[in-house]
This record gives structure tokens, sequence and C-alpha cells, in this order.
């Protein structure tokens, strides 16, 4: 690969890197081509963008952005695919679902919302984490809760009184 390819693929990554808050780091190999190709299929359902490539490439990339990927360093050995996606814990319940049919992918390192996690002993972990959204949606559930509260004590309330009111004006008749 020539010095100019080289440098012009190192800037695409990095320019992955900095778009996208959420990634993981896996290792693909040993899979056959209808695995790869089965993978490269499911990762296109689910909305993620999946490369392959090369330890040196993706560490230069991830140098150049100005945010701290040195803890991802120590996963970059083998190798290595890169999944870039939305929601944090997409790529994961994707991997869970692919591995009903296959060992492959591991999950080397994640990079989501500035949090590191390393191992693919954090699949379950990782599966479970929010995003950013449905945290929000939560937050404001919770906020909404004890104002239904109020405002169905006070509509249920309000038809009780006037039914008392009702029963008191017609035994005074």
């Amino acid at each position: 690969m020539r010095k100019e390819d080289k440098k012009q693929l190192i800037d695409s990554l990095a320019q992955q890197l900095t778009d996208n808050n959420n990634f993981y780091i896996t290792d693909v190999s040993d899979l056959n081509a209808e695995a790869s190709s089965n993978l490269r299929r499911l990762c296109f359902k689910h909305g993620i963008k999946m490369r392959v490539v090369k330890n040196t490439l993706l560490k230069k990339a991830m140098e150049n952005v100005d945010k701290d990927y040195e803890e991802l360093y120590v996963t970059l050995k083998g190798n290595t695919s890169i999944m870039f996606a939305e929601g944090g814990n997409v790529p994961a319940k994707m991997i869970k679902e692919f591995r009903k049919k296959s060992e492959k992918p591991i999950i080397k390192g994640a990079y989501i919302e500035e949090m590191t996690y390393i191992g693919d002993d954090q699949l379950s972990f990782l599966i479970s984490i929010k995003s950013k959204n449905e945290l929000i949606a939560d937050v404001i559930a919770l906020l909404q809760s004890p104002a239904k509260n109020v405002v169905s004590a006070l509509q249920s309330g309000g038809s009780q009184l006037s039914g008392i009111l009702k029963t008191l004006s017609e035994k005074s008749e």
C-alpha cells in the first residue's frame, strides 16, 4: 500500500472516530466466507458499519483524534475489525444474536459515550447499556409519574366531591 493511500485511510478512520461516539473493536478472524457475509448482512440490517482494519493504521487514526483512546491500544493485536453504531448497545445485541450460530465475533474492546470497555466478558453488560435517548425517556417518565398521580387523584376526588354534594342536596329536600 502506498504512503498516500495509508494517509487517506488514516484520515478516513479518524473522521469516523470523530463522528461516532460508539464503536466496538472485534475479532472476526476464522469466519468462513458465508459466515462473514452473514455477519455483514446482519450489521447492515442493524445499521452498523463494519470495517476490517490494520492495527497500526487504526492506532494512528486514534492518535489523530482529540479523544483519549489510549486504553484501547492493548486490544490492537491480531485480526481487527471495527463496528460503528448510533446506539451503544446495538453491536452487542447483534453480536449475541450472531453467536447463536458461531463463536465469533469476539469483542476486544468498546468505546461508548466516552467510556472504555475491554474484553469479551463485557458482552452482557454492554447489552444492558441504555442509549442517551433511552435515558432521557426514563427521566421524563419518572418526572411525569408524580404529576400524573396528582392529576388522577384530583380528577377522581372531584367526581367523589360532586357525588357527595349531590347526595347532600337531595337529602335536604
